[in-house]
Parts: structure tokens; C-alpha cells; sequence
């Protein structure tokens, strides 16, 4: 089994400090498209089952549907390769999102739920998703591993070092237990 993780891709973020000098935000911006398409070239060439993303893949705030278009034309390239997506706290899966309305590649999953789990022939992945813009409680917590004896992944979005009452999306002081149960 082989898979590649990403996290905090930001699609469409504005950028705002660095738009201050001959506007290197549209820059950022167009590497951010060239950093994902070798990424998915990387998964193509080296026929990754499994594409991890933890979060924040675009900015609700300011994301285009040419953006997600592009993104999705990604992933249709990819038709061998498993692509599953923890919504973040940027991202959410919320009404009307482009997680929630927008038509995606068959290959992709995107958790629509605080805590899913999806049995693969050879792992089982343990699936997070913010349903909200902030989120106060850890559904890892309530996370049971239903079979010990198997390969079990965790993919979610969090500061594993923030305290709760001080970040609206770590996971607790348990997560070490947690993450121990996980064979890898």
C-alpha cells in the first residue's frame, strides 16, 4: 500500500500581505497549482493507491468553481488512485459548499460527517471532517479502532499541541492514546 499525504493547500486564499509588492499573491497563487499538479504527477508516475488530505485544500471564503474545477480535472487524472478528503476548519463540509454541491471525480471521498470509517481491503481509514468553521469538541475521542489486527490510518485536521480552550481545532490531551492504538 502506498499513499502521499497533503494538508493546507489554501487554494484561492487571498494572500493580502503578500499582494502589498507586485502583486506576488497571483504568483503564490499559480505556484500553488504547479505544486499540485507535480504532486498528482508524482501519484500518477508512481501508481500511489491512496491520496491523503488532511484539510484546508481551499479557502471558503474566497474559492472560485474554476479552482475546484481544476482541482477535480486533478483528480480525474488520477482514476487508479484512491482520494479521500478530512474537510478543515477553512474548508468545511457545510451547505452549499463546493465539498457539499459540486459533481466530483468517482474517486473521491470527502468525509461529510465529524467521524467516518472506510474499510479498504488492506487498511481501514479513520476520516474527520470540521462541519462547521470551528469546532470545540474531538471526535477522536469517540473514535473506537474496529479491528486492531489490520492497518488502521487517521486522517483528520488539528494542532495535536494546541490546548482545547485555547484552539478551536486540536484534538485533546488523549490523542496519544489514540494514535498508539493505530498499527502501522
Amino acid at each position: 500500500m502506498k499513499f502521499v499525504h497533503i494538508a493546507d493547500m489554501h487554494f484561492d486564499s487571498p494572500f493580502t500581505g503578500l499582494n502589498v509588492v507586485d502583486n506576488l499573491g497571483d504568483i503564490r497563487r499559480l505556484e500553488q497549482r504547479e505544486v499540485f499538479r507535480k504532486i498528482i504527477d508524482y501519484i500518477q508516475k508512481n501508481a500511489i493507491d491512496y491520496l491523503l488530505i488532511a484539510g484546508d485544500l481551499y479557502e471558503q471564503q474566497y474559492i472560485r468553481k474554476s479552482t475546484i474545477e481544476f482541482i477535480n480535472n486533478q483528480f480525474e487524472t488520477i482514476k487508479n488512485t484512491k482520494i479521500f478528503i478530512a474537510p478543515g476548519n477553512h474548508d468545511p463540509y457545510v451547505k452549499n459548499s463546493y465539498y457539499d454541491s459540486f459533481q466530483w471525480s468517482q474517486n473521491v471521498h470527502i468525509c461529510k460527517h465529524e467521524l467516518e470509517r472506510i474499510e479498504e481491503p488492506e487498511v481501514d481509514i479513520y476520516v474527520t471532517a470540521f462541519t462547521n468553521f470551528f469546532q470545540n469538541e474531538s471526535p477522536i475521542e469517540k473514535m473506537e479502532i474496529k479491528n486492531a489486527n489490520k492497518c488502521n490510518l487517521l486522517l483528520t485536521h488539528c494542532d495535536l499541541n494546541g490546548r482545547k480552550d485555547q484552539n478551536r481545532f486540536c484534538l485533546s490531551s488523549n490523542i496519544r492514546i489514540s494514535i498508539e492504538c493505530f498499527s502501522v
